[in-house]
């Protein structure tokens, strides 16, 4: 009888539940085919019936990322010239002149040439400014043109450039160009080895576990893994290096969905390389997403000591899904979480402020998680080292020095003034300073702060109000004082923007490999490193 009454009740109950379910999702459905009517509609009468001609593809670019700019940075539509940026930088592989290449409206500079690749071959310097391609002038060419310099493998290009006011011409031949996951690796003394990660390509692993292995033949007994500045890149990548130090079967990272199929637990599935080196990884404000798994795996397992400043706090999650005619979109569809339960977003794009802007958890509301050890670690996005080394926080106008190009166009002519240069004891004076502080006037550099702005605005309400007579002396002296204290932030930020010029100098002589070479003499991250390994009961002491 009871057997009889179960059936009798478990059978409606599902086919209640089957029609919930199928209902909802016709009903999702439904709202989705019936708001995609009417932008069809709507998108049809404005390019047939507005008063000038309209140009459908740019009014479906402005649609499409107004559209997603509603919901995070990383969802985004990829073009097809997107998509081949996207293949190349998770494959590491393209064919060109071996030269990062920035785009202006006259212009194409080299940022920085490859050492030993075709542009590096020909001449060319960071700085220069290519004008003309073959007998094409790139001030009249309307679409990218960094597109020119692109062509198969054995082919050349023909380029004319300015260069320390002076005209040139260069010759180079395309080939094939691999970027590095690992630019560098090294010995820091005769027990350390140092292995700089840039990015998490499909060959970061593999080069990863050579250079540990090729360091460990030196003599390393201690490894120093630098993610600073690393943007991340592919997850699997990611668990695949956690696994050269942990053993086979570790969780690493799980990842929380509402898509059930994305709900997802990501364990090493190789035996490991090392899992009981003494290990110190680096990581700074720009270090994200597969960076701070990796970071913050080893964190939990209390596998390494996490040095630097907190990273970035990319949690998101993306997956490009296949659209028509070679483009795609690049979908949020969960969130990381590494072994202890710790989101890694920091910011929260679906509950913003009255402005607009994603916000951060707040430190009061961060949760508490332990590591395998027992020791505390929080969340609140991103990954807080167990030893800080603190970084200045940049204001406004620092920060719009640092994103301008007068530090790259000081270092330019600084290499043109000095022929050779001491790496070894290298560094930028006061009398330096002074220099390109008289740069920035040089170049007219101007930054309006918005306490300026505000200002302004108020001393123009006052001259709609006939108040302007009133004011005008205590607005002009504001104004001043104002001027003066941009000044004295500069002065504040002298320690920042040197270190910015000190390494755009490095590279127009050594290249970056030179950089790295120099970072083990003069960088704080690593000096402390080194330090802490080097000492047995100190390294544990952080681990306990």
């Amino acid at each position: 009888m009871k057997r009889l009454l179960s059936k009798k009740f478990i059978i409606p109950t599902i086919l209640v539940l089957v029609f919930l379910s199928t209902t909802a999702f016709k009903s999702g459905f439904f709202e989705i085919a019936k708001q995609i009517e009417i932008f069809t509609t709507l998108y049809k009468e404005i390019n047939m019936n507005y008063v000038d001609e309209t140009n459908p593809g740019d009014l479906m670019d402005t649609a499409i990322k107004s559209m997603l700019e509603d919901l995070d940075p990383y969802t985004r539509f990829m073009n097809e010239q997107d998509v081949e940026a996207a293949r190349i930088n998770n494959t590491g592989d393209y064919t060109g002149i071996g030269a990062r290449v920035k785009t202006l409206k006259d212009k194409l500079v080299i940022v920085e040439p490859y050492k030993d690749y075709p542009a590096d071959k020909a001449g060319l310097k960071a700085g220069d400014a290519i004008i003309k391609v073959g007998d094409i002038i790139v001030a009249d060419y309307k679409d990218d043109a960094g597109n020119l310099l692109q062509g198969a493998s054995g082919s050349t290009v023909n380029v004319t450039f300015n260069r320390n006011n002076e005209t040139k011409t260069a010759t180079i031949e395309r080939a094939e160009v691999e970027i590095k996951a690992v630019p560098h690796y090294s010995m820091v003394n005769s027990k350390t080895g140092y292995v700089v990660l840039s990015k998490f390509n499909r060959k970061a692993s593999a080069e990863t576990r050579y250079a540990v292995r090729d360091l460990k033949a030196q003599g390393a007994q201690n490894i120093i893994l630098d993610l600073r500045g690393n943007p991340g890149g592919l997850l699997n990548e990611a668990v695949n290096i956690v696994n050269l130090f942990v053993p086979k079967g570790q969780l690493v990272v799980t990842t929380k969905s509402k898509v059930k199929k994305y709900n997802k637990q990501y364990f090493t599935r190789s035996e490991p390389l090392d899992t009981a080196i003494p290990l110190v990884v680096l990581i700074d404000g720009s270090s994200a997403s597969a960076s701070e798994i990796v970071s913050g795996t080893l964190q939990d397992l209390d596998r390494a000591v996490i040095v630097g400043s907190r990273s970035f706090g990319k949690g998101l999650v993306q997956r490009p899904k296949q659209l028509t005619y070679g483009t795609q979109v690049k979908i949020t569809i969960s969130r990381y979480y590494t072994p202890s339960g710790r989101c890694i977003q920091s910011l929260d794009y679906w509950n913003r402020n009255e402005k607009g802007e994603a916000v951060r958890v707040k430190q009061e509301n961060y949760n508490e998680f332990k590591t395998k050890n027992g020791r505390k670690v929080y969340d609140g996005g991103g990954i807080f080292p167990d030893v800080t080394i603190t970084k200045i926080k940049n204001s406004t106008i620092a920060n719009a020095i640092l994103k301008s190009d007068l530090i790259f166009d000081f270092a330019t002519d600084y290499y043109y003034k000095h022929s050779s240069l001491d790496l070894e004891n290298f560094r930028l004076s006061d009398n330096d300073f002074k220099d390109f502080k008289s740069y920035l006037n040089k170049n007219n550099f101007s930054f309006t702060t918005n306490t300026e702005k505000a200002l302004n605005k108020a001393f123009e309400t006052s001259v709609q109000e006939n108040l302007n007579d009133a004011i005008k002396s205590d607005y002009e002296t504001l104004l001043s004082g104002l001027r003066a204290s941009k000044n004295e932030v500069i002065n504040e930020h002298k320690e920042v923007i040197l270190k910015s010029l000190t390494e755009e100098i490095v590279k127009r002589y050594a290249y970056r490999e030179g950089l790295y070479e120099y970072y083990k003499s003069f960088d704080e991250h690593i000096s402390k490193s080194a330090q802490i390994l080097g000492n047995t009961m100190t390294y544990m002491d952080y681990l306990r």
